[in-house]
């Protein structure tokens, strides 16, 4: 290897890429919980399927145009590394192989749509969002990730601080959220039937698969194994703890419980909120903007039923609100640029142009090609799918065998026919 490699942060770094890698999964659990039972397959598709398109598409093109010299327009980088070409396993950037850059931010890309998928639950065609994702990658992730992260960025130029992905992620997935099922419309019973998770232990198995990857997230954004991972590592943790007691007050107070559902959702508006932060405020300032965004968020998510958009998983209220939140208190609890060390509020006007602009940006595209994918092939699932089960229409299978459960049941409650002999309960059933 040449001069300024580092085996220690190489495999620091591919540990992270293999930590962001699982919440894809962590994330299709989560979603899956809290959809009903007649569309968890699908839901459970919609983040897998990333997995699988965005890959290909990265090392195709999307490296490229996020990562490459944009020749100064600050907009796009350049194809020069069309396909990867002219990287080997010894091209470093940093202390690091660039196939080990690559492949740690490809797991951001890969997570970023598949966020995008709560907001359109049990509603959209399956062939229409693999389309999507594949357009939305394409022409707003690449280009908003190399504003943000990469030198020649104007976003970065700048001075907009955004540590591991609070504009390029999660504003980002949020706004295109709420852009998308702007077109989609509500679902059938929206208001009117009842909605609830068909699986909160699901739910809780996701958030802390999502917890656990998040680690690599926050800190492996370092790309070093050195200090500011430290301090990354150990304010997502306080500031996640925190918000989830937030969100538990705040729906204490609201409604008079604390449930898991609130605990879960209010962990992950917490990770989303400190993700841009990680590397730049102290602890304290991550447990204030974990409490912050943990009650925000909460009341957040109820605004759906007030202005009337069907947000079905709360992507707009979670991620949307929690990165904006998390990016703009980077002015006021930055160690060296925020107001609470005294620095005015340079940063916090800088921090507000680039939330606002990628804000803006993913809304207004993320629109115009889920309308184009509406008026071409068809973006929404008919009335009958939704209602049957989008799971059958699309997949053609179930989540869950109801039909031998169902059987078993009714053969254990019918009379037995006179002289035969009553079956022998194994003590598992005894004891049940």
């Amino acid at each position: 290897m040449p001069k300024g490699f580092d085996a220690g942060d190489t495999a620091f770094v591919l540990i992270s890429a293999a930590l962001v890698m699982l919440m894809t999964p962590g994330l299709a659990f989560f979603y899956g919980g809290m959809v009903r039972v007649k569309s968890v397959l699908n839901m459970l598709m919609m983040s897998f399927v990333s997995l699988g398109i965005v890959s290909v598409l990265w090392v195709a093109y999307g490296y490229s145009i996020a990562f490459s010299d944009d020749n100064g327009s600050g907009l796009l980088g350049n194809l020069d590394a069309f396909g990867m070409k002219g990287i080997t396993g010894t091209t470093l950037t940093g202390s690091i192989p660039v196939f080990a850059f690559a492949s740690f931010q490809l797991m951001f890309a890969i997570i970023t749509p598949a966020l995008i998928s709560g907001a359109l639950a049990d509603r959209a065609k399956f062939s229409a969002w693999m389309l999507f994702i594949a357009l939305w990658v394409t022409v707003v992730y690449f280009p908003v990730a190399h504003w943000v992260w990469q030198s020649g960025g104007w976003i970065f130029k700048l001075g907009v601080k955004d540590f591991a992905g609070g504009t390029a992620v999660h504003i980002n997935a949020g706004m295109a959220g709420l852009g998308a099922l702007l077109v989609l419309g509500k679902r059938v019973g929206f208001k009117k039937d009842p909605m609830r998770p068909h699986s909160l232990p699901l739910v809780m198995l996701g958030s802390g698969l999502l917890w656990f990857g998040w680690f690599g997230f926050n800190a492996g954004s370092a790309l070093a194994a050195n200090g500011t991972a430290g301090i990354a590592f150990i304010n997502t943790q306080v500031a996640t703890g925190a918000a989830m007691l937030g969100w538990l007050a705040y729906e204490r107070i609201k409604h008079g419980a604390f449930t898991s559902l609130g605990a879960a959702s209010g962990a992950v508006a917490g990770l989303v909120a400190i993700t841009p932060a990680c590397a730049a405020v102290n602890i304290w300032g991550a447990v204030g903007i974990g409490v912050i965004a943990g009650a925000a968020c909460a009341w957040a998510v109820g605004l759906k039923y007030k202005l009337g958009y069907d947000d079905s998983l709360d992507v707009v209220g979670v991620h949307a609100v929690g990165g904006m939140i998390g990016t703009l208190l980077i002015g006021v609890f930055d160690t060296t640029d925020g107001l609470t060390a005294g620095a005015g509020f340079d940063q916090l006007g800088k921090q507000a142009v680039g939330a606002f602009a990628v804000a803006a940006y993913s809304l207004v595209v993320s629109w115009i090609l889920a309308k184009g994918i509406d008026l071409t092939i068809g973006f929404r699932a008919t009335e009958d799918e939704e209602v049957s089960g989008i799971d059958q229409a699309f997949h053609a299978e179930t989540a869950y065998d109801f039909a031998s459960v169902g059987s078993s049941v009714a053969r254990a409650a019918a009379p037995a026919a006179p002289g035969t002999p009553s079956p022998v309960a194994h003590k598992s059933e005894v004891d049940a």
